[in-house]
């Protein structure tokens, strides 16, 4: 004896399957979705900062010096033209010069925007006039293995 099948109805077991496997697709996709939106992140900040480093040695070719934290933002030819924000405005970008002109820090500082959650794996990112390159933790720990290295 065979039972009648339902025409065009789903059955209660097969909506519960259903929503299971939802429930298991959303799983994995949420965490995967964040990494990926944090890596995004990072990416910016190195780019910032590499572009910078590049406006750094070029301008240091024509004027015996790295440019300051006033100049780096000033029009040039008085200045690198460079903007305060990463180019996806995730990160503040500063420079600190040394006294003498020969030497810089320049510091990508994390921005959390309203509609999206922190990175405090890699809050900051730092590099210096020989492209030594550092990460901070928003607690203040050295990321810089697993911030500058997730390519």
């Amino acid at each position: 004896m065979t039972l009648p099948q339902a025409q065009g109805r789903i059955t209660l077991i097969e909506a519960l399957t259903l929503l299971v496997a939802l429930v298991v697709v959303t799983a994995v996709a949420i965490p995967l979705w964040r990494s990926h939106e944090f890596q995004s992140r990072r990416a910016d900040a190195r780019e910032a900062l590499e572009a910078l480093r590049k406006a750094q040695d070029d301008y240091f070719g024509r004027h015996a010096r790295y440019a300051d934290r006033g100049q780096v933002h000033a029009a040039p030819p008085l200045g690198l033209g460079l903007l305060r924000r990463s180019p996806h405005g995730h990160f503040d970008i500063d420079v600190e010069g040394d006294a003498d002109g020969l030497g810089y820090v320049a510091t990508a500082r994390g921005i959390t925007l309203p509609d999206k959650r922190a990175d405090t794996r890699c809050a900051e990112f730092r590099m210096d006039q020989q492209g030594r390159r550092t990460a901070e933790s928003a607690e203040g720990k050295d990321t810089t293995a697993d911030c500058w290295n997730d390519l």
